[in-house]
């Protein structure tokens, strides 16, 4: 394994732990604002129905990999701007 992968893995954690939780805060905002309770349903709420559940599961995954993919991305790009060495 290259240098540059061991030394950037503790900081892909950290940017990991950071992205999810401002993919949750994002996400949270998004549902209210959409008009809906202030939290989202789980799978096996008995009381919402299949479109409830399944579009806030869609809602979230999109803003997850969407924040994972902005953050991960600004993390390599700042390493290579630190080290001259892409970190993938």
């Amino acid at each position: 394994m290259k240098a540059s992968k061991i030394v950037y893995k503790p900081v892909g954690m950290t940017l990991g732990v950071v992205s999810g939780l401002i993919a949750g805060a994002l996400f949270k905002r998004a549902w209210t604002t959409l008009g809906h309770e202030h939290d989202a349903p789980g799978a096996t709420d008995e009381d919402r129905s299949w479109a409830e559940v399944l579009t806030a599961a869609a809602l979230q995954g999109a803003i997850f990999a969407f924040v994972k993919a902005a953050v991960d991305r600004g993390g390599a790009t700042a390493t290579r701007r630190l080290t001259g060495v892409w970190p993938g």
